[in-house]
């Protein structure tokens, strides 16, 4: 009989909601074992322990680094993601870390290039390029079927701010709704367009309805930026905290082209639940609808490609510090 392989091992740094999604996901999917949970806050870990009760319960990185892993999920608040990856990495270890990769670019080339030379795998949770509506729209850009695709708009709202007080420090999170919402819409453009080279960027940003102003203190809760691509073709993003929506999102991907044009949206403000359409002139298709349980998808890639790849470097990961790029040209840094 052939000998089962190992799962690798995975450790997870940071197990709030979020954290414990990703860490169920992946223990779900029988791609990793998790192995290992880290989190100050004694809740969360208990919490996590439940879902994953064979894994050890250690204090902090420091602890995990010390353990027997293959590779860290990184969950913890924005400042800490590229000190902690680059200590995984050190350490030889694959890395899946929350968006964003760091809070400016400087520090999303300093992860990449540390993963590129320890050759470890490296992935950041952009998780919606795997819902079931952007991947059968983006199936359709690629493909040709829309045509030459020519504009972009995106947009996500949320009328909630968020509740941790780590978001409001620019110090800590690197900026505001922009870092937070907008690196999502970002990186989606960019994938879609095949990560051309980026002309221009302007943006308009907005703290309490005045403009945020260098230096301030403050993070913004509005933003719109405008993206020129190489070949001219046009992208447009918005994205804001406490907004009144008038429900509590609006989360909004369309993509036009010289024959028709595709577009994925959320379902009566639901953060979960979308529909995909392809438009054709007035006429409208729908070509995904809920249910569907995308969240995990991004984090259970990345452990598949870890068993598969056995945690080599990605080149792909060199498109996470052009989508840092981008929102340090629209934040004017």
């Amino acid at each position: 009989m052939k000998k089962k392989m190992a799962l690798p091992r995975v450790g997870f740094l940071g197990t709030g909601w979020i954290g414990r999604h990703r860490m169920q996901a992946i223990a779900l999917s029988g791609e990793a074992e998790v192995a290992a949970i880290a989190d100050p806050c004694e809740e969360n870990a208990r919490e996590a322990a439940k879902l994953a009760p064979e894994a050890v319960l250690v204090e902090d990185l420091d602890a995990l680094l010390e353990l027997d892993l293959d590779a860290v999920v990184i969950a913890t608040p924005s400042a800490g993601h590229c000190y902690q990856a680059l200590r995984a990495l050190d350490r030889g270890l694959a890395v899946f870390c929350q968006k964003p990769l760091g809070r400016n670019a400087e520090e999303a080339q300093l992860v990449v290039h540390a993963a590129r030379s320890m050759n470890r795998l490296l992935g950041v949770d952009f998780s919606y390029r795997f819902a079931d509506g952007i991947m059968k729209i983006h199936q359709l850009v690629s493909s040709g079927e829309i045509g030459q695709v020519y504009a972009a708009d995106l947009t996500f709202h949320n009328a909630y701010g968020p509740d941790k007080p780590w978001f409001y420090d620019p110090e800590l999170s690197g900026g505001g709704c922009l870092i937070d919402l907008g690196s999502h819409l970002v990186d989606l453009a960019l994938w879609f367009f095949g990560y051309p080279e980026v002309r221009s960027v302007s943006s308009s940003i907005f703290a309490g309805g005045e403009r945020l102003k260098t230096g301030s203190g403050k993070v913004e809760d509005y933003a719109v930026v405008s993206l020129v691509l190489e070949e001219g073709h046009a992208v447009r993003l918005a994205c804001s905290w406490n907004v009144s929506a008038g429900r509590d999102a609006v989360i909004e991907s369309s993509f036009y082209g010289t024959r028709g044009g595709v577009s994925f949206k959320n379902v009566q403000g639901s953060f979960y639940d979308f529909v995909a359409e392809r438009f054709r002139g007035t006429a409208s298709e729908t070509i995904s609808s809920p249910p569907d349980e995308w969240g995990g998808r991004c984090a259970v890639a990345w452990a598949r490609q870890l068993r598969l790849g056995k945690g080599a470097f990605d080149p792909q990961a060199e498109h996470l510090v052009r989508v840092a790029q981008v929102l340090d040209q629209a934040y004017g840094r």
